[in-house]
């Protein structure tokens, strides 16, 4: 009895291996095209969403974040008080002032002045100074946060970075003024 030939079961394999890929992307440009993806503000997140922006973010921040380069003073905390007035009072606003808007921007922009969470922190003061000072510098993807450093100098930066660390403790009058724009 002759044996039969049992070539191409590698090239059936191989075929079907590339007829699978082509069908991931045949579906999926499909979905991106045709589907209703969450791209409005407006819309619910995806799923896992949030959870796709925030491990990353916070890795690299951990990574990157350095210690300020000059301790706190009121004088640090009027130029803060100027900065955060002149560039960031817009979307987080001021101490006593909400800006209305902004919980309807996505991801909301948070309210600095605020406590929030079920620790009643008030706005970013539970994170390092370096965090903050890498948020302003560099923005955050997929956020309406965008990044200082072309803007503002390291100094301003961190004056501001120095000034939210400290919102929930007991703000001077002369700072309290210049964050109310008088």
């Amino acid at each position: 009895m002759a044996k039969k030939a049992s070539g191409g079961g590698f090239g059936k394999l191989f075929l079907g291996f590339i007829l699978g890929i082509v069908a991931v992307i045949a579906v999926g440009y499909a979905y991106l095209n045709f589907g209703s993806l969450p791209v409005a503000v407006s819309d619910a997140p995806f799923l896992l969403e949030k959870q796709i922006v925030r491990i990353p973010l916070h890795s690299r921040i951990d990574r990157e974040k350095t210690d300020p380069p000059f301790g706190i003073s009121e004088d640090v905390f009027e130029a803060g008080a100027k900065v955060y007035h002149a560039q960031c009072a817009e979307c987080h606003g001021t101490p006593g002032h909400d800006v209305g808007y902004a919980k309807f921007m996505y991801p909301s922009a948070p309210q600095l002045w605020k406590k929030h969470g079920n620790k009643g922190v008030v706005g970013v003061s539970d994170d390092e100074p370096g965090e903050t000072y890498w948020r302003v510098a560099n923005g955050i993807r997929l956020t309406g946060m965008p990044a200082f450093k072309h803007v503002l100098s390291d100094t301003e930066m961190w004056q501001v970075s120095l000034l939210l660390k400290n919102a929930d403790k007991e703000i001077p009058d002369p700072v309290q003024r210049i964050l109310k724009g008088q």
